[in-house]
């Protein structure tokens, strides 16, 4: 049974590996074995690979790569299929948040956040799923949000570009799981990362949120692992356009 969840020696492709959720997707992928290429444009990228590396059996290397560089994104992508010879598993993790109200938003941070959130998520999946259509396998792990289920507040590029990775999910899986690729997202809810200074110990919105969570307390890197291991593996072979919230349970609430 637990052959399962092998993915020993599978290669892997991260976004945004160098902190929060994508440094916890790293740890446990390289943990299970995975040889992983992540690209991240965080300055520190090859100490992180190296203190990871350190920890496990699999391996990690890393470029640093500007997303919102279209030719950067490309090049990286290459650089990766160079290194790894090809790709199993995608999972497209960075992304950016900028706060401001609705009639007040910068149209540049729109175009930005939109840039890395969701069309850098598009490029990446057609990139590797152009690979993965020729070899009928392959998996890729989109990271959604539980804006991808509602509006938020003072979020707007945010939400439409996580509501837009929700969309975008169903659509490529519509096409390719009979192709044998699984494409799912992950829709992490409120969690102690770099992304939600502004709320964490805010006085006026974190008694608001944890109340909504059953669970009782913020999401850590931590309680993402498992679901990541499981999309990533034989195990959800027939699991696909699934956005699945890792949430405490606040959606239920």
């Amino acid at each position: 049974m637990k052959n399962l969840f092998d993915i020993n020696k599978k290669k892997v492709i991260l976004t945004g590996g160098g902190t929060g959720l994508g440094k916890a997707c790293a740890e446990v992928l390289c943990e299970y074995g995975a040889e992983i290429f992540i690209l991240d444009i965080n300055k520190d990228l090859q100490n992180i690979c190296e203190e990871v590396s350190s920890k496990f059996e699999g391996s990690v290397i890393g470029k640093i790569v500007d997303l919102r560089d279209r030719s950067q994104l490309e090049n990286g992508f290459a650089a990766a299929i160079d290194e790894l010879g090809t790709v199993d598993i995608l999972i497209n993790n960075a992304g950016l948040q900028y706060r401001d109200n609705c009639e007040s938003f910068p149209l540049d941070k729109w175009d930005e956040l939109l840039e890395i959130n969701l069309t850098a998520v598009f490029f990446l999946c057609q990139l590797a799923g152009r690979l993965m259509l020729e070899k009928k396998s392959g998996k890729i792990i989109n990271i959604a949000s539980l804006s991808s289920f509602f509006g938020g507040y003072s979020t707007p590029a945010y939400s439409a570009s996580k509501g837009g990775v929700s969309q975008l999910t169903k659509a490529l899986s519509n096409e390719w799981a009979k192709h044998g690729i699984s494409v799912n997202a992950i829709a992490p809810g409120y969690m102690d990362t770099p992304l939600n200074t502004a709320l964490v110990g805010n006085p006026d919105r974190e008694p608001d949120i944890l109340a909504r969570v059953p669970a009782d307390r913020w999401g850590v890197p931590d309680d993402i692992k498992g679901t990541v291991i499981f999309l990533a593996s034989k195990a959800s072979d027939f699991v696909s356009g699934v956005v699945l919230p890792v949430d405490g349970g606040y959606l239920g609430r």
